[in-house]
């Protein structure tokens, strides 16, 4: 499986360059911070319920959850289940809402 850091991703969103994300927190997680990107906790990846997101399965998906480690869960499955190119955010939300105050200072 791919990895990818918030040093790595930030400028290609910030660049508006388009991105797969897909968050795979529970609701109250994602209300409290988020970055974008499609919404599918993990529970309902692990039951295929991915009709949302079907039509990414040859593009690339970055899958992040609050440290990083339900989105490694995530991106196995989504492998053995076809999708091509799964990457998961080093560190989830916690390092990437930590990196981004540092980057404010």
């Amino acid at each position: 499986m791919n990895t990818i850091t918030f040093e790595e991703l930030k400028p290609r969103m910030d660049s508006g360059e388009q991105v797969n994300l897909l968050d795979v927190r529970e609701d109250h997680e994602r209300a409290d911070y988020n970055i974008g990107g499609a919404h599918i906790p993990l529970g309902k990846v692990q039951m295929m319920q991915l009709d949302d997101i079907e039509d990414w399965k040859d593009k690339e998906v970055i899958v992040y959850c609050r440290s990083g480690n339900r989105s490694v869960v995530a991106a196995m499955f989504m492998e053995q289940i076809g999708f091509k190119n799964v990457v998961n955010l080093v560190g989830g939300m916690l390092n990437w809402k930590e990196k981004e105050e540092q980057q404010h200072g």
